[in-house]
């Protein structure tokens, strides 16, 4: 039994504990849904189940979502090189007959300066003038040549080969191992192709994006989906610019789960499951399995008075219970968004356990005091 200095000790510890917060990690469950009913509550509260997995592909996108950027299909545009401005053009001209204007007996054949395609598209042939080669095969340009060199010499052959220019090669501007211009010596190259000829991505970006710039416009998708749908893996043009980057989506994992931090996505799609076991799990002294929460917000253009078509309130919490079957594949089944906060609440017994510490070391303080006494 206790003494008087350890009874007042007793009292007096038990009175600052009950007049203080319990120290904890996280909130609980029914802290973070306490005003959910109330008439004007400032956010949406939707327990994840099947029927909610049902209704959420009508809703709108969330905020972080509503910028995403497309992607456009678009095959090969075929083998062979189309010559443009800027490329260099070899010709080389063969004379039969008597008499000849560029070519003698003993050498039938002449080399023509190597000449560069002009802006107008033209390139100049000697006795000939300007002909208009660009947006041509090289053998659709071949025989434009030789028709106008055959209106002066009838039996005149022609040869012609063409060297791409640096209007007529696309770029690898970053994320991949050797950055650089590819020239498009045939039109069959393609965003994998020129990946692959630039050494492939780079290891160190996880989920790697490709961007394609063209015409003014950017295009952006997953590596994964252009690995996995070759409608995707679309054509290049000449001026066509790649890049390859890392995800930049996020999610933030907070409370009682194994990590506290911002956790980039490491695939195209994570589901609430996937998302609670990169943030290391629930803590098991800790969390409530009852209890995960995530919480989202959508643009104010989202809201809608039926449930059934989008959230009733731009900011909304999902609650899942990972101790049914029907939480757990319901659970499996929410796609994560981009910027979605992941929180593992605290179980109650948490404050339990922690009063009875508190309480087991008040009386631990009040024998303390009561040997000092005697």
């Amino acid at each position: 039994m206790l003494s008087k200095p350890g009874l007042v000790v007793a009292v007096l510890l038990t009175a600052v504990f009950s007049g203080c917060t319990l120290p904890r990690g996280a909130a609980m469950q029914s802290e973070i849904l306490s005003n959910a009913d109330d008439k004007t509550p400032s956010f949406a509260h939707y327990p994840v189940d099947s029927k909610l997995l049902s209704e959420l592909s009508d809703w709108p996108a969330a905020k972080s979502a509503a910028a995403k950027r497309s992607w456009i299909k678009g095959g090969s545009g075929g083998a062979g090189q189309v010559l443009a401005a800027g490329d260099t053009v070899a010709l080389s001209i063969w004379e039969g007959g008597q008499n000849k204007l560029l070519t003698s007996e003993g050498a039938p054949t002449t080399q023509i300066a190597p000449t560069t395609v002009a802006n107008n598209g033209q390139i100049f042939v000697p006795y000939v003038g300007a002909v208009k080669v660009s947006g041509l095969s090289i053998e659709a340009a071949r025989e434009k040549v030789q028709q106008s060199v055959t209106a002066l010499i009838p039996e005149a052959q022609v040869q012609l080969a063409a060297t791409p220019g640096k209007g007529n090669a696309v770029s690898l501007i970053g994320g991949v191992s050797n950055p650089g211009t590819i020239p498009l010596v045939d039109r069959s190259l393609t965003v994998l192709g020129a990946i692959s000829e630039a050494g492939g991505v780079q290891a160190s970006i996880e989920n790697p994006q490709v961007r394609l710039y063209r015409g003014g416009k950017v295009y952006e998708t997953s590596m994964q989906r252009v690995l996995d749908d070759p409608a995707l893996d679309t054509g290049l043009r000449p001026g066509d610019k790649l890049m390859v980057l890392k995800d930049d989506r996020n999610f933030l994992s907070l409370g009682a789960a194994g990590v506290e931090k911002i956790i980039p996505f490491p695939k195209d799609h994570v589901n609430a499951l996937e998302a609670v076991t990169l943030a290391g799990g629930i803590n098991d002294s800790r969390a409530n399995p009852k209890g995960v929460l995530i919480l989202r917000e959508y643009p104010a253009s989202a809201v809608r008075s039926d449930a059934t078509q989008g959230p009733q309130n731009a900011r909304v919490v999902f609650s899942m219970d990972l101790t049914t079957s029907e939480g757990l594949f319901s659970a499996q089944n929410f796609e994560v968004q981009p910027n979605d906060l992941v929180l593992a609440t605290e179980s109650a017994l948490v404050n339990t356990r922690t009063i009875l510490g508190l309480f087991g070391s008040t009386l631990g303080l009040a024998r303390t005091a009561d040997a000092v006494a005697n």
